[in-house]
């Protein structure tokens, strides 16, 4: 289970979740047909659970992400087969190629979501978008010198944004912010990371 924030959202770093970076590096977005299995350990007792998924991304088609398992209800202890999937989409990147995002398929008061997401979570029966489950980060919670830092929701709000990525041959304003962000991102990741790496030594050598 998830934690909770002071605001009594749940926190999706410790779901379950599925990223198009993890299918990504492990060569699931190679412009091919992949399946394979997601495993995740858990609990003081480590306990494993996984789904199977098969992806399909190809360039001359509709791509997708199906994922399909079985849970077991805690209440009743009946078990429940489970077998969707999830619309991939493109968006292009700054120097060539292109960047896979997952389209929400799910529905959250009777609205449909369609939201690009980077990141699925599993916080019931099905993988969805932190929005369908409203969902929190982390991230999202910190303060003093952390709370400028740029998290994933972040960018994907301002990627959602973006209706035209170029213009003439440059990009857009829209886009830029993207660009921007993610630049951010990726340096307040770095020295988030070396604040952390300094404080250990100092706590080492004590």
């Amino acid at each position: 289970m998830g934690g909770w924030n002071s605001q009594g959202k749940r926190e999706a770093d410790s779901l379950k979740k599925i990223s198009t970076a993890f299918l990504k590096k492990h060569g699931y977005l190679n412009n091919s047909w992949r399946s394979g299995t997601i495993t995740w350990t858990s609990g003081w007792d480590e306990s494993k659970s996984s789904v199977g998924i098969d992806v399909y991304a190809m360039d001359d088609g509709d791509s997708y992400l199906r994922i399909h398992y079985t849970q077991t209800d805690r209440d009743t202890n009946e078990k429940k087969d489970f077998d969707y999937k999830i619309p991939l989409t493109t968006t292009p990147c700054r120097y060539g190629g292109k960047r896979y995002w997952f389209t929400c398929p799910w529905y959250k008061s009777g609205r449909y979501c369609g939201r690009r997401v980077a990141t699925l979570y599993k916080d019931g029966g099905y993988f969805a978008c932190r929005h369908c489950y409203n969902l929190t980060y982390a991230s999202r919670n910190l303060s003093g010198r952390y709370k400028g830092f740029v998290s994933i929701p972040d960018i994907e709000e301002a990627e959602m944004k973006v209706k035209r990525y170029y213009y003439r041959g440059k990009p857009t304003r829209k886009y830029r912010r993207v660009i921007r962000l993610n630049e951010k991102f990726e340096y307040g990741f770095i020295a988030m990371a070396s604040s952390l790496e300094n404080r250990l030594k100092k706590v080492h050598k004590r």
